[in-house]
């Protein structure tokens, strides 16, 4: 029997009071005459940041939730070109262990997702730089919270370019300048406009990354429909990592808004992937991406429970008869 654990991204709609993704605005720090003060401000944020974070986590275990995903916005400004010399790793270092404390004592797994601007196969080596400089940023927040940043990171393999096949190749290029340890933390997923399941493949074989399979985006933008046919492959880029294999899940807003995300998860769609895959793998974590985050995990485990094709586990999780 396959296992399956559902997780959620970043925010609850539960929780009230706890967004973990506070900000300042680079303009509103220039507005700060007090250059330290204002950085004392920017820690201030981060801190509360991750108090709300620990507060998540909290729930997110009290609702016997294995899988949550952090945001990639817990210290504001933190990659900013105007702060490189600020040290904002050592004000937040106790808070960052009490969180992977937490993680590791719970067993929960987590990881990341930065914004669509990191672009490894960008064409502009300034735009590349900035791009390793954030993943690094993301390393050195896993690394604060004692936790092993191997597949903690899921990215769009980047710009189409209007090029499919040299905008892969200058990936390649590009891969080989992005150091080892950052290597080691990346997956890749396909995308809903400019790389399919197969073109995400040729990069995740070459290059011994995992796959993160998104069937929401898969459905969007294909030439090829028949994903069943590459799921062998899928699972075997998975087979050097420590983690259990990943996908994204959810559901189209509509017809005519195919690509943007419902408010919940369609069970039908769901299932409809999960029956073409039972029996293939032991375990697979399945991140929703829905609008209503939390609340569209528990409305998704209602449905589940109505069926008669699983074995419901607990909060998350259950097996797939």
């Amino acid at each position: 029997m396959t296992l399956v654990r559902l997780g959620y991204v970043a925010m609850s709609m539960e929780l009230k009071n706890a967004s973990p993704s506070k900000t300042m605005t680079y303009a509103n720090f220039q507005k700060l005459k007090d250059r330290e003060a204002a950085i004392r401000k920017l820690e201030q944020i981060a801190l509360n940041n991750l108090h709300n974070t620990l507060r998540l986590l909290r729930h997110t275990h009290a609702y016997e939730i294995h899988f949550y995903r952090l945001t990639s916005h817990l210290i504001p400004l933190a990659t900013h070109e105007a702060l490189q010399d600020w040290d904002y790793i050592t004000p937040i270092r106790g808070k960052l262990r009490e969180i992977g404390n937490f993680i590791k004592e719970h067993d929960l797994r987590v990881d990341f997702h930065p914004d669509h601007f990191v672009l490894i196969n960008s064409l502009k080596p300034d735009i590349l730089k900035n791009s390793i400089h954030t993943l690094k940023h993301h390393y050195l927040l896993l690394k604060g919270m004692k936790l092993n940043p191997i597949h903690r990171c899921v990215m769009h393999v980047g710009g189409n370019y209007k090029d499919t096949e040299k905008s892969l190749e200058r990936f390649i290029e590009n891969w080989m300048v992005v150091p080892q340890a950052i290597q080691n933390m990346i997956m890749l997923e396909n995308d809903d406009t400019s790389f399919t399941l197969e073109d995400t493949l040729y990069l995740c074989e070459k290059l011994g990354i995992p796959l993160v399979f998104d069937y929401h985006h898969h459905l969007a933008y294909h030439q090829n429909s028949d994903w069943q046919s590459n799921w062998e492959r899928v699972i075997q880029t998975w087979t050097t990592s420590p983690l259990p294999i990943k996908m994204h899940i959810s559901s189209p807003k509509s017809d005519k808004a195919f690509r943007h995300h419902s408010d919940f998860v369609d069970v039908d769609m769901f299932f409809n992937f999960l029956n073409e895959i039972k029996g293939t793998v032991p375990q697979i974590d399945c991140m929703i991406e829905a609008k209503r985050k939390d609340e569209a995990l528990f409305k998704l485990m209602e449905d589940c429970r109505k069926r008669n094709d699983v074995d419901i586990v607990d909060g998350s999780s259950f097996y797939l008869k």
